[in-house]
Formats: structure tokens, sequence, C-alpha cells
């Protein structure tokens, strides 16, 4: 099922609200646990401590992190002071992102929640394709071990 979602209406608004957020927007303190959670549909995936999904392009990779700007209003960096924390198996790094923060990384790939992941366990990103300021990416919910089967492959438009 191919799907497209755009940013306009309430997403649109949505996007506004959280840039208007400045530095608190996905910013969690060292004492937040990422873990792993299973979804139906897509097995065993890492989640933030409030149990939402966590996301990786895979154009972010090896220490790159491309999402900035409008991107990472939808796209929500999981960031820290000091040194996150994770479940039982799990082993994590960071990033420093252009912008200064401490972005948390699985695999040293940047995770990443959804904006419009509406409840945990939520996996409306997985698979979607979007574009921003000419800048393309794919999103994955993040998964030790193997791929995760993709739910989406929808396409996101920014209108940027």
């Amino acid at each position: 099922m191919d799907r497209t979602i755009s940013l306009s209406g309430g997403v649109a608004i949505i996007a506004a609200v959280l840039a208007g957020c400045g530095s608190t927007s996905g910013h969690r303190s060292a004492a937040d646990i990422v873990s792993l959670a299973s979804v139906s549909g897509v097995g065993r995936v890492l989640v933030d401590s409030k149990g939402f999904a966590l996301y990786s392009p895979k154009q972010e990779k090896g220490g790159s992190i491309r999402c900035t700007g409008s991107c990472a209003t939808i796209w929500l960096p999981l960031t820290v002071k000091g040194n996150p924390t994770a479940g039982s198996g799990l082993t994590l790094g960071t990033l420093m992102r252009p912008d200064g923060k401490t972005q948390v990384t699985f695999d040293g790939k940047p995770l990443y929640r959804f904006a419009e992941d509406n409840s945990p366990k939520s996996v409306s990103g997985n698979g979607v394709s979007d574009n921003f300021g000419g800048k393309s990416f794919t999103w994955h919910v993040a998964s030790p071990g193997k791929t995760t089967a993709s739910t989406g492959g929808g396409r996101y438009s920014s209108g940027y």
C-alpha cells in the first residue's frame, strides 16, 4: 500500500509547534532508557522511555547527520545531556549534531522519533521515503540484529 503524507493542515501546525519548542524538542535527560519492545508486524524494535518507536534513515550511517532544519521537526532527534542509558543487551553511542546537541545512536546510526506516531508502539513512519531541502531519506524502525519488515512504503513531501 502506497501512501503520501503531506505537510499541510494539522501536520503543519504540529511541525510549527515542534519547531517553536527550541532546545527542549526531543531533548532527554541521561536518565532516560532506550529499550526493546515487540511491535505487531515488525517484531522487536528500539523504543524511547515512553514506548515510542525509534527510527533511523538508511542515508545516515557512519557518523553522518543529514536530518536537520525542517526534517528535524518531523523526525525528532533523540538527544541527551550526558550519556544515554540502554535496556538489557543494547549498546548505545552518541554523535554531535550540527546544532551542538548530543544525539543518541544505535549501531552507529542516529535515532529519531516520528512526530506522526500518535501512540507508543506505533510505527507509521516505517518504510517512509521523504525529501527535505533536496536530501532524500528512507526511514526504518531501529532493531537489533536484522532489518525489520516495512509496514509503510509511503512518501512524505515536506514542501520545502
